[in-house]
């Protein structure tokens, strides 16, 4: 039976069969000795995105008393949900989001980590709490790699049209809808790509 420990686009967390290719977790453990979730889930605001592989690390997945590892489609899942890069295995791509952030006016040079999780997490822990919600947009406003919902299906927004996802990857791109849609990347997250970061995608956004 498939762990409980693939997230969406929405920051929920299912069992299914299908693989991820970056994993991450939520700031420690929330999972029972049973591997299954505690009733929150996460364990504070830090929200990461890893490496699938790093240094030839190997864990047993939900272990008793260690972080909850969890697995995204891809990079632009991740930040739709609430996370962000890694500084130690993806340290690069971790000071680019920041330095992106930086551009953006979120936040300044001397920011620390927990600044910008408590920005990006903190919004989407607020959302998953019912103490905030999802802002309404027009589409055609959000910048490439974001993700939104419309019509109860997650859409990634890239070159002009919209791709919509599963646990599985991509459909074939769409015209973009001429509609007020729920965001659903974080608005931070949205500075940082309007600034120019790129986040990773799977391979299905380059199938015909």
């Amino acid at each position: 039976m498939p762990l409980p420990n693939r997230v969406d686009p929405y920051a929920a967390i299912h069992a299914v069969s299908a693989r991820g290719t970056f994993m991450g977790n939520r700031g420690g453990c929330f999972h029972t000795e049973d591997r299954t979730l505690k009733r929150t889930h996460w364990k504070s605001r830090q929200w990461i995105i890893c490496l699938l592989e790093f240094k030839g690390r190997k864990r047993q997945l939900m272990a008793p008393g260690q972080y909850t590892e969890l697995f995204f489609l891809d990079e632009a899942t991740a930040l739709a949900a609430g996370h962000r890069p890694c500084f130690e295995c993806r340290r690069d791509d971790a000071r680019a989001f920041k330095n992106a952030l930086v551009q953006a006016g979120e936040v300044d040079k001397a920011a620390r980590v927990s600044d910008i999780d408590r920005l990006i997490a903190g919004e989407m822990q607020d959302r998953l709490r019912s103490k905030a919600s999802a802002q309404q947009v027009e589409a055609y406003t959000l910048p490439d790699g974001a993700m939104f919902d419309w019509q109860n299906q997650a859409w990634l927004k890239l070159d002009g049209a919209c791709l919509p996802w599963s646990f599985d990857g991509y459909g074939p791109a769409s015209r973009l809808p001429e509609a007020l849609v729920s965001m659903l990347t974080p608005r931070a997250t949205l500075a940082a790509l309007a600034a120019g970061y790129r986040p990773h995608t799977h391979r299905s956004v380059d199938q015909d």
